[in-house]
């Protein structure tokens, strides 16, 4: 790279990460520093299509600090050998340690309100700079590396159903997560998010486990049963096929229907589709809906605008590269938005 010139250039990955839903609940951890749970967890994989994070890193020479951009605005607060023919950039490993980072990340879905954000923010981040600085995947080693980022992160770096092992070891080597079966697996499978607030949660998940682990005398409890919940007020609901997804919304938007002046396409996001099978096309459709049989009379309250939108999903697949450069949220020439 001789000249100043040739100095100047800034190599750039960008990727595409899916969230995920426990079924069975990481809550509690045995080592705060390594992020290392109480318990197993298993969990689905969603569509990226609905949630997910797109994340560009880049690297050059000319970075002066690493820089991170999350949803548009600056947050201020070992390598293998990188070569790029087209643009005659070779890094090594003594490089990496004078270079500096620009990240930007943009999740699709409300950040750090209790729909796993931190889950793919983190997973895309391992994965894009896994691809920039060539590194491939050895026995779970990148998913021990995102688990100490955010523990459910490590089972973002699979699609399907995945499991993340709590491990015995003290250093968390055997701590990461693996690929139980694909997203085809159950591909009849649909995911309902009621989002009831997509404000930012008042207790973080690591502050709710911190409190839980001190404060709890059933946590060891909890931690053996499907605990889909965490800090956040988002519910997730699992059907297990179509025909029972259409019933469940059918009751949900009976008893939780929106304001009338509320478009149905803000109103339900994802898999839309859905809304034929609940004989739904327009706001009458809503009105018009009878209460549900096992609906007593007495007990048919409606909570007219407590749910701010749905999201109805799928099993997806994992962590992908964008080639696109349109896609990309950092300008390949200066490494800036």
């Amino acid at each position: 790279m001789g000249d100043e010139e040739s100095k100047k250039w800034v190599l750039m990955v960008t990727a595409q990460a899916p969230t995920n839903m426990s079924v069975i609940k990481y809550w509690g951890k045995r080592d705060e520093t390594l992020i290392l749970p109480i318990n197993d967890s298993i969990s689905v994989t969603l569509d990226p299509q609905h949630l997910s994070t797109i994340t560009t890193v880049s690297v050059s020479p000319t970075f002066l600090q690493d820089r991170l951009w999350l949803n548009g605005k600056e947050i201020r607060s070992c390598a293998g050998d990188v070569e790029d023919e087209k643009k005659g950039i070779k890094i090594t490993k003594k490089d990496w340690e004078n270079l500096h980072l620009h990240i930007a990340s943009y999740n699709n879905f409300p950040t750090a309100a209790g729909l796993a954000s931190s889950a793919s923010g983190f997973a895309c981040l391992v994965f894009a700079l896994a691809k920039l600085m060539n590194l491939k995947e050895d026995n779970g080693k990148l998913s021990a590396i995102a688990r100490q980022g955010s523990g459910s992160a490590c089972r973002s770096l699979y699609g399907g159903f995945v499991k993340w092992f709590m491990g015995k070891n003290d250093d968390g080597r055997d701590s990461f997560a693996v690929q139980l079966a694909d997203e085809k697996h159950w591909d009849d499978l649909l995911i309902v998010i009621p989002v009831v607030s997509s404000r930012q949660k008042e207790t973080s998940s690591t502050r709710g486990m911190r409190e839980s682990i001190e404060t709890s005398t059933l946590i060891q409890y909890r931690a053996k049963v499907a605990y889909t919940c965490d800090a956040g007020p988002n519910v997730v609901l699992f059907a297990r096929n179509r025909k029972v997804a259409a019933l469940l919304l059918q009751r949900l938007f009976f008893h939780f229907p929106p304001h009338p002046d509320t478009d149905l396409k803000s109103y339900v996001l994802g898999d839309t589709s859905i809304l034929q099978d609940v004989g739904i096309q327009d706001m009458k459709d809503v009105e018009a809906l009878s209460p549900p049989p096992e609906t007593k009379d007495d007990i048919a309250q409606k909570y007219k605008g407590d749910v701010s939108y749905f999201i109805c999903t799928r099993p997806g697949k994992g962590p992908v590269l964008l080639s696109d450069e349109g896609q990309a949220l950092l300008n390949p020439e200066t490494g800036l938005p």
